[in-house]
């Protein structure tokens, strides 16, 4: 690793940070039956992917996932408001 660069989490560190994420939104909803998963769009969803996989290993039951694309919310460059002021 880069003398410049500082290693926050291991992979075994983000994955048992993610297993008690799971356990604690199971926790906090008394069970999985009227839960979904819903990712932002790219990094999001694998992330929803995981938490999901994790809890249906340890309570047998498969979540609903969904994706959200948030693109067309996202605020755009000065340069494209400019570009459609007039509109």
């Amino acid at each position: 690793m880069n003398a410049s660069r500082k290693q926050i989490l291991t992979a075994d560190d983000i994955r048992r940070a993610l297993v008690r994420m799971a356990h604690e939104i199971d926790e906090r909803n008394e069970g999985l039956a009227e839960l979904v998963l819903v990712g932002i769009r790219r990094r999001g969803v694998p992330l929803a992917e995981r938490i999901a996989a994790m809890m249906t290993d340890f309570e047998g039951t498969r979540v609903p996932l969904g994706q959200l694309d948030i693109t067309l919310y996202r605020e755009r460059p000065a340069c494209a408001r400019a570009n459609t002021a007039g509109a």
